[in-house]
């Protein structure tokens, strides 16, 4: 019980400060976007970021 209380309360904080942006793109779009992000050793997370970075101007 204990963990399941500790779980909720970390997610609950989490939420605060971290969204989620989903969407669907064709799986051949994502293939080839996995493929060239793992040439270049990085994830989908920190290439999104980058890309809101640049789109937002920071």
């Amino acid at each position: 019980m204990v963990a399941k209380r500790n779980t909720s309360e970390y997610f609950k904080e989490r939420r605060k400060t971290i969204g989620q942006f989903n969407i669907s793109v064709s799986r051949e779009k994502l293939n080839a976007l996995e493929e060239k992000l793992k040439e270049k050793g990085k994830t989908k997370t920190q290439w999104l970021n980058e890309k809101i970075d640049e789109e937002i101007g920071k």
